[in-house]
This record gives structure tokens, sequence and C-alpha cells, in this order.
């Protein structure tokens, strides 16, 4: 095998995306036919309604034991289906991709040599010229950019895109759920340097068949996210630095209060016990008491339980091969030499 071309894993979740199966594997196998290293292909089919589990399962048989179909029982999300992928890749590099064929399988050779060029463990995909509708899927995906880089401080210009090309031991140190699959990047910067994490222009072509899954709604999604992010980036290991300065606020101006009332009360004598202050400040440390404390360690729990819980579930999967390396599809130069052998 060629030792500039490591093994490499492609997984593409799917989701109703029944007309899309037959070219995807197509355009991925004529794209990688040269490829100087195994590949394998693992297609996530997560939760569809439509025909997407049987074309696939028909389609994976025609083309080689190479091709790894995974079922979901139900529709987990975009984010859960990769996880699950990458559960099972078992190349060096892994890459993910759209199913809707609007990202090109061609750029991934050019993508794992430039990985390699500039000693990255993660390269994203920049679609500078985006086909898709301007109102609904550009602008909020520029406004977002923008403001994901000016918070996390990791400097891309394209997290939406879902053509990204990973070291397997760098993104197995990050568990995805949720919908993490948006700030994929960054939650990558959370294991390895930003300076590691790069971004090349890659084609980006228009939607053919089926419908698009996003639209103006994840905008307010990824505002979500993005606090969540932040708070992950720079409160990971000292969440109490977090929740301990809302909580000393909040008892600093409650004990404020309650000091002057008693001082009102010892001092000069006068009734507070009707005063509504006195249960403003009452109140202020009693949240203060609950940050400080409860606030952490549900933080915590919830780190813990995210970290060591998978959050889909496989229904089924075409049986492994008897012989493992039967299912790599090998490079043409490697399968007629008689000298060959495996990594």
């Amino acid at each position: 095998m060629n030792p500039t071309r490591p093994s490499l894993s492609l997984v593409v979740p799917l989701h109703d995306e029944q007309d899309n199966i037959e070219p995807l594997l197509d355009r991925i196998e004529a794209a990688l036919a040269a490829y100087a290293g195994n590949w394998e292909l693992i297609c996530v089919d997560d939760g569809s309604r439509d025909a997407t589990w049987s074309r696939l399962s028909a389609a994976a048989t025609a083309h080689g034991a190479h091709v790894r179909p995974l079922r979901l029982p139900r529709n987990f999300g975009q984010t859960s289906a990769m996880q699950a992928g990458i559960d099972r890749a078992r190349g060096k590099l892994i890459a993910t991709l759209d199913g809707d064929l609007q990202n090109d399988p061609a750029d991934i050779p050019m993508m794992v040599d430039e990985l390699q060029q500039r000693d990255l463990d993660l390269l994203c995909g920049l679609r500078e010229h985006r086909r898709d509708h301007w109102l609904t899927r550009r602008l909020p995906s520029v406004i977002a950019n923008r403001l994901i880089a000016r918070v996390t401080g990791v400097r891309l210009h394209d997290y939406g895109c879902s053509l990204k090309l990973f070291r397997t031991d760098v993104i197995r140190q990050v568990r995805l759920y949720g919908e993490m699959h948006r700030l994929i990047p960054v939650w990558v910067a959370m294991v390895t340097a930003p300076s590691r994490i790069g971004e090349v222009v890659v084609r980006h072509h228009p939607r053919l068949h089926g419908e698009s899954k996003y639209g103006l709604s994840r905008t307010f999604r990824v505002l979500l996210d993005l606090l969540t992010v932040f708070f992950f980036l720079k409160y990971q290991s000292r969440p109490g630095h977090f929740f301990g300065a809302i909580g000393l606020s909040l008892g600093a101006a409650g004990s404020a209060i309650l000091a002057y009332l008693g001082a009102l009360k010892f001092v000069f004598g006068a009734d507070i016990g009707g005063r509504p202050l006195l249960l403003v400040g009452i109140v202020l440390v009693i949240f203060a008491m609950q940050f400080i404390t409860t606030g952490v360690l549900a933080e915590m729990i919830s780190r813990i339980f995210h970290q060591s819980r998978r959050v889909h579930a496989v229904e089924s999967t075409r049986a492994d091969t008897p012989d493992p390396q039967a299912a790599w599809r090998r490079p043409s130069s490697d399968l007629n030499s008689p000298d060959h052998r495996d990594d």
C-alpha cells in the first residue's frame, strides 16, 4: 500500500435519501478508484421512512464488502448517525460527507494529501461557491460562521460543510451527541491545538433529489449550541468557576441587602418585616447557594453521562465478512501485485 495514502473510512449519514443511493455510491467508487490505499464506505441509515435501507442494502451487495451499511431503528439525528459510523470505522483517517450528492467525493483524495502535507488533525471543506438558496441557507450560514468564529476563537469560514477529514485517533476523543455536528471543529479544538485544524476549498453541487432537512429554524438551535460550546470551551475543566462567579455575585448582592436591613433593624430599630427588600435579599442568597452547589454537581454529572453513554443503537447491519481484509476496497495496483502486504 502506498505509504502516503493511509487507510480511509468514509462515513455517510442518510435520512430519506432513496433516490440518491445509487448515484452516491457510483460517484464514491469513481472518485476513489485510484486511491492508493485501503478504503471502506460506511453508510448509516438514520431511521429513514422511505426505501433508503432496501436500496442501500442492494447497492452494498452489488458494490462489494467494502460498503458497510448500518441501520438505526429510528431517527436519532445526523450527529448520532455520524457517531455510529465513526465507532465502526477502521481506517486511520475518517471522512464524513452528506448523502444528498451536494458534497463531491472527488475532493476526498485531495483532502487526504492536504491534511498530510499540512500535518493537520482535522481538515474542513470550504464551500466557496455554495449552491443553496441565498435567504434560507446561505445568509444564516454566513452570520452563524462569523459569530461562531468570534465567540470560540476557532477561525474557520464554513463550519456547516459536512465534508470533513479527521485523524481517527483524534475524533474518537470526542463523543458526538445532540446536535454537536454543527460545531465539530470547536469540539475537536478541545482535544487538539486549533492550529491543527484547517480548511480547503471544495466543490458544492445543487441538490437534485429529495428535500433539505434544514431551514431557518436551525438558526435558533445554532445559537443555543453556541452557548453550550462556549461554556465547555471556557470552563470544561473548571465549571465551578462559571457557576461560582454567578453564585458569588448573587450572594454578594443578597448579603449586602441583608446587611443593610440588619443595620436598620438592630442599629436604628426600624421595622423591616414588611419590606419587599427583605424577601429579595433572602431569595438572592438562596439562589447563590444553588448556583455554587447544585449547578456544579449537575453539570459534572451531565458530562460523565454523555461521555459514557452511546446515544444511538444499530438495529441491523450486514454480516461480517469471514476474512476482515476482504472488506476493504483495495487499489487495483495492489490487487494485481503478488508482493502485496497488508498494513
